[in-house]
């Protein structure tokens, strides 16, 4: 059977999907609609701009987004998903490609997403780090200390055995990295993001985000979505909109996803869109799983 799965925000280089664009008549439709709907020339900074342009959340998610959903379409014309799941930004992609959101209504949400993300991002100096090498229970543990203490901090990512992403107050995180390599962490490490994503801090941007999925139709998937939220498969449209408004401010179950998914009988894994990120994790989530990157127009 075959799994579909998106990357999220991170993903993201200069040239992304220009071949696509130069080389398929569907995908270069798709972009100039994104144009029109974000009303500026996304595509423009995708193809030609620099890593910092493309770093800006405005861009980066929408630019993902843009990348992933456009080569899954593609992709389609050869082969379909029997089910989906997508790494944080990466749900609203594999919302998309199950046919649970048309392509316009996706790209809006997610401009949307990333605006209302980077004024909470702004409002509150935030960040995550990445921990390895240390059992989730034990990172659960020292956020739960330090947290504790008045700090605030969160297991943010189940990336996959062995690595687990946090994310709260500067303050928080390093007092947590700290303890975490005392602990015997192999790496604790600050990560270059502009916030403290899927942690209390982004409150204001679920209330903000909540608004506009509800305005939003949904339909029923042509197959099961797999959500961050619990890593569990979910078909109801109304519950696909609940998850995906509390996945704003909670963690990433990707671990438990992958897992669900393989038992489930997932054989094959797609990876649509840019980088290869999740195929890193899904070989250590499932020893000896190869996946397949879909990217370019060669990889198509």
């Amino acid at each position: 059977m075959k799994a579909f799965v998106f990357p999220g925000q991170g993903a993201q280089f200069p040239g992304m999907g220009k071949d696509l664009y130069e080389t398929n008549d569907t995908a270069r439709a798709l972009f100039d609609r994104a144009n029109e709907i974000l009303g500026f020339d996304i595509t423009k900074i995708m193809f030609e701009g620099t890593p910092e342009e493309l770093k800006q959340t405005k861009v980066t998610q929408p630019a993902v987004f843009l990348h992933s959903v456009i080569t899954a379409i593609c992709l389609g014309d050869k082969c379909t998903p029997d089910m989906v799941g997508g790494h944080s930004l990466g749900e609203f992609s594999a919302l998309v490609a199950a046919g649970a959101l048309n392509f316009e209504d996706g790209l809006r949400l997610v401009s949307a997403r990333a605006q209302a993300m980077q004024k909470a991002c702004e409002a509150q100096p935030s960040t995550m780090a990445a921990i390895i090498g240390l059992p989730d229970e034990q990172v659960e543990a020292v956020c739960a200390e330090v947290a504790g203490e008045g700090g605030i901090v969160v297991p943010a990512n189940y990336n996959n055995p062995g690595q687990l992403v946090i994310s709260g107050t500067v303050d928080a995180i390093n007092t947590a990295c700290e303890k975490l390599k005392a602990a015997g962490a192999k790496r604790a490490m600050p990560l270059p993001v502009s916030g403290a994503f899927h942690s209390p801090l982004m409150q204001p941007a679920k209330d903000e985000l909540q608004r506009a999925i509800e305005a939003t139709e949904f339909h029923q998937p042509k197959c099961p979505v797999y959500q961050n939220v619990d890593g569990k498969a979910h078909t109801e449209p109304d519950e696909i909109k609940q998850n995906l408004i509390a996945q704003l401010t909670a963690s990433v179950r990707w671990t438990q996803e992958v897992q669900a998914m393989l038992a489930a009988g997932a054989t094959e894994f797609y990876e649509c869109g840019p980088g290869k990120a999740l195929q890193g994790m899904i070989g250590k989530i499932a020893k000896g799983m190869e996946g397949l990157t879909v990217g370019s127009a060669a990889d198509l």
